[in-house]
């Protein structure tokens, strides 16, 4: 693995609402984007797709790009996410595992013990680089609006590669995190290494911030995340820091007991599910780091409030907006990712909502 990677000319976003929040600044309105915004809720997304397999699509740059692109045209939301899948770089490295269909990624050969770690292939940038075309032609085709690049944290990705697919309770994962540290933090580091070069490979060919999804990392106690997962992410966000200055954004679901720990890893901004207000989480983000800046997080409408019509719509979105004002910053999101069966328009109107009643005028 190399330690650099040449960085793309990147366009001049310095006014772009969501990286002037990012960074802790006053943007001419609060951004809005949502996670899983480009998918299955989308029309065009189902017939862009139809008849190619979800991994196969992820490394198709065309098919990338012009799914990345759909929600930006339809919704005008403020930021474009790449199209792509958190087990990506697994299944390009040479992974043994499949996105079924109403499960999920499944994996071959769970991993069970330190020879298995041991067989684990590391990624190669070659292996990612339709990633990297597809990124270089959304730059090309988004204009004012910036590209946020993914990927998925090493314990998320461990508990697929440990249990073998989706879990409710992750007994297996937990079981080897705890039968057997060593084995553990080395299966760790080995994906921590797999997630740092997916990254380095998207922020050279010039997307304009990072998302890092530990989605299940909610699954642990506080003291389980700092002792097991907390130093794996920490490097990743080191790792990015050392190639650009973008803005670097963390997030998992049912992570309230979490988010001063998962600030203390290193990103700009703290993606907050719907479960914990924000005022609230600002101030135990603001505990972790009592010394640093009023802390930036991203958030957290409910996915399925989207479901209960619009009065509720309404009415959740500007209490959301009131209790982001806590913050040091402020990106409007969900709380978790857009549903399959949501209405898109109840989404454009949303952003519509967001921009409007936060215009600086």
């Amino acid at each position: 693995m190399t330690n650099s990677a040449p960085v793309s000319t990147r366009r001049d976003l310095a006014d772009a609402p969501l990286l002037v929040a990012a960074r802790g600044g006053q943007p001419r309105h609060t951004p809005v984007w949502f996670m899983r915004q480009a998918g299955r809720s989308l029309p065009e997304y189902r017939r862009a797709r139809e008849g190619t397999p979800m991994l196969q699509a992820c490394l198709t740059p065309d098919l990338v790009s012009e799914i990345t692109l759909q929600p930006v045209r339809r919704h005008g939301v403020d930021a474009a996410i790449l199209f792509s899948d958190i087990v990506l770089p697994l299944y390009a490295a040479g992974v043994g595992l499949d996105i079924v269909a109403g499960t999920g990624p499944v994996v071959s050969n769970p991993i069970e013990g330190p020879a298995d770690v041991s067989a684990l292939p590391s990624l190669d940038a070659g292996q990612v680089e339709p990633v990297a075309e597809a990124v270089r032609l959304l730059v090309s085709e988004l204009g004012s609006t910036p590209l946020i690049g993914f990927a998925g944290a090493p314990f998320t990705l461990a508990s697929y590669l440990v249990e073998g697919g989706p879990s409710r309770n992750h007994e297996r994962t937990k079981a080897l995190m705890h039968s057997d540290p060593k084995t553990w933090h080395a299966l760790l580091e080995k994906l921590a290494d797999t997630t740092l070069e997916f990254l380095r490979v998207q922020v050279g060919a010039g997307v304009d911030a990072i998302q890092l999804f530990d989605s299940w990392a909610g699954a642990l106690s506080l003291r389980d995340y700092r002792e097991f997962v907390l130093p794996h992410s920490r490097r990743i966000f080191e790792g990015v820091a050392e190639l650009s200055d973008i803005p670097k954004i963390h997030f998992g679901v049912g992570t309230g007991e979490l988010l001063g720990a998962m600030r203390t890893a290193g990103p700009d901004v703290v993606g907050v599910d719907w479960r914990v207000p924000l005022d609230t989480a600002v101030a135990r983000l603001g505990a972790a780091e009592p010394e640093s800046a009023k802390p930036v997080v991203q958030g957290n409408l409910d996915p399925a409030v989207l479901f209960a019509g619009w009065d509720a719509v309404e009415r959740e979105v500007h209490r959301i907006l009131a209790e982001g004002r806590e913050a040091g910053g402020h990106i409007f999101n969900l709380g978790h990712g857009v549903l399959p069966t949501t209405d898109p328009e109840i989404l454009t109107r949303v952003v519509e909502l967001v921009h409007t009643t936060t215009a600086q005028r």
